[in-house]
């Protein structure tokens, strides 16, 4: 059992110029900015593409690191990644749930005072630092992992706030591994394990507490009260000078040393696959909890967000009630006399059709904001791609889209007096899903751009041949003509004592206004929201897992 792995290897690693075992304990990464400290944590904890290797493997408790490393494993990245409007508490519950069915929550994380206050957004004042921190750790203790990977977690805090985050980690028995920065002695003194850094190579690699020996032993001397932690690095920086002369570099006195020696002979004995491409062929990571219940959980989670952080919908109610209102007073109950009669309903026509366009271009940002969220929990495994996406599409986009043009088009069709309603009604909740849809999928100028070929601004005739099909991807096109339909072809136009009819109208634009004719639009627009949705769920799927 990996838990009571003590004294055999438990991380081994021999990747380029990096060759070290780290047993369980701290084991600290050292080095100053650049110097590959988050880079080698990554490729530890599997989060790096092993093809991307050049040379090495990656071993743990005597195995050849896969995705399987991430069930056991869990990864505290440098940023806290945390649900901003939700609580400390809901933040823990969520990443319990999701691993831990039964419920079995961390006590010890000392966050008990601040258990029901909100993380915090740049509006909402939440939590402290260290706070956010503590939290960001207990998400990943509460899984009760095997290995755990830290990345800077002191940098930022004070003193004391660095300290009390670092004899938190050690009041668990884990396997830690840890990048950092700097360390005030009451934090290096819980070190067990070292490894020094500098421009991407290896210094020392060894029981923290034999580094002063080995670096005295190459003549450089630490003087009364410094900190063994800040000595290392002014050593490493070429502050600090050794009475022993040499023209090598600090990696290649540490490749002669008998510590390096005794590491090549201990990873002798350890025993892996060769080729570090075989994690590709490892099989697909499992899942702690079902589907469904994963299904549960986000969309809970997701509720939660809107619940606790309304503005979002507020506004986009707010702007629909303020357009419709704007909109049904200047074409408030439009006359059937000739010209005006046309030209109101056209206006009309492109204001109905733009709002259900632009209103919901926020959508964009729907994925974007949370693009660090998903990485971090889909990464580890928490819930599924599919659960995540599902989730945003029950939860967050059909009610923020459905319920505010819902209203919008109660008020403004009422306002304007429009024959048929309903139909108008159903065509709009089908534009306003289309670009949703086409939003959650690419940026807000492919929209507006398609927008153009829509008919109704340029004429398609004039336009140049090679251009014109664009008018087939346009959800402006569409809508356009499903509601020019919907409100022309029943429609008897005045001018004195002459008629005309909205069929004619139709006609002189080249619009089928059969049955069919209507419902084109509306299937085209269900395929639009089809295939957009599908590659926008693909694209989850495909982005990155290696950082």
């Amino acid at each position: 059992s990996t838990h009571d792995v003590e004294e055999r290897a438990f991380n081994c690693f021999d990747i380029s110029c990096f060759s070290g075992i780290m047993k369980t304990g701290l084991n600290a990464v050292m080095g100053a900015t650049g110097s590959g400290k988050t880079s080698l944590l990554d490729v530890l904890a599997g989060r790096k593409d092993p093809r991307g290797l050049r040379s090495g493997q990656v071993v743990v408790d005597n195995k050849v690191v896969t995705s399987d490393l991430r069930l056991m494993s869990a990864y505290v990245v440098q940023d806290d990644i945390l649900m901003d409007t939700l609580t400390v508490r809901e933040n823990l519950l969520f990443s319990g749930n999701l691993w831990l069915p039964r419920k079995q929550y961390s006590t010890e994380l000392g966050l008990e005072d601040c258990a029901d206050t909100k993380i915090g957004t740049e509006f909402i004042r939440g939590v402290s630092g260290g706070e956010r921190k503590r939290c960001s750790n207990g998400m990943e203790l509460i899984t009760s992992p095997t290995l755990l990977f830290l990345d800077e977690p002191t940098t930022g805090f004070d003193s004391n706030t660095a300290n009390s985050i670092i004899a938190l980690l050690h009041r668990y028995k884990l396997n830690y591994n840890f990048s950092i920065h700097q360390a005030r002695y009451s934090i290096f003194r819980l070190f067990d394990h070292l490894t020094l850094l500098h421009k991407g190579e290896t210094v020392y690699a060894g029981p923290a507490g034999k580094a002063m020996d080995y670096f005295q032993s190459l003549g450089y001397i630490c003087e009364a009260f410094n900190n063994p932690a800040d000595f290392f690095l002014d050593i490493t920086n070429g502050e600090t000078s050794s009475s022993m002369p040499t023209e090598k570099s600090l990696a290649e006195l540490y490749r002669e040393s008998h510590n390096c020696a005794a590491v090549k002979e201990e990873l002798k004995c350890i025993t892996g696959p060769s080729d570090p491409s075989s994690e590709a062929k490892s099989k697909a990571p499992s899942y702690v909890t079902s589907f469904f219940y994963q299904l549960k959980v986000v969309c809970w989670r997701t509720v939660l967000n809107i619940v606790k952080n309304p503005q979002t919908l507020y506004a986009q109610m707010a702007l629909n009630i303020i357009c419709a209102l704007l909109i049904g007073l200047i074409y408030y109950q439009m006359p059937l006399t000739l010209p005006e009669a046309l030209q109101n309903r056209i206006g009309a026509f492109f204001f109905l059709i733009i709002n259900m366009v632009f209103g919901n271009l926020s959508a964009v940002e729907l994925f974007i904001n949370e693009r660090a969220i998903f990485w971090r929990f889909s990464t580890a495994t928490y819930y599924r791609t599919s659960v995540y996406f599902l989730s945003k599409v029950f939860v967050d986009l059909l009610p923020n889209r459905i319920v505010p043009i819902f209203i919008f088009s109660c008020i403004s069709y009422y306002m304007m007096g429009y024959i048929h309603g309903l139909p108008v009604l159903c065509i709009d909740h089908m534009v306003s899903l289309a670009e949703v849809s086409l939003a959650f999928l690419v940026s807000a100028s492919v929209s507006s751009f398609a927008m153009v070929f829509g008919g109704f601004l340029v004429n398609l005739n004039s336009m140049l041949s090679w251009l014109s099909w664009l008018k087939w991807a346009s959800i402006f096109k569409y809508g356009l003509d499903a509601v020019t339909i919907n409100e022309m072809k029943g429609q008897v136009f005045y001018s004195g004592n002459a008629t005309l009819k909205g069929k004619m109208y139709l006609q002189s634009q080249g619009i089928d206004y059969s049955v069919w004719g209507f419902w084109q639009n509306q299937v085209a627009l269900l395929g639009i929201i089809l295939v957009c949705m599908t590659f926008a769920y693909l694209l989850l799927r495909r982005i990155n897992r290696w950082k």
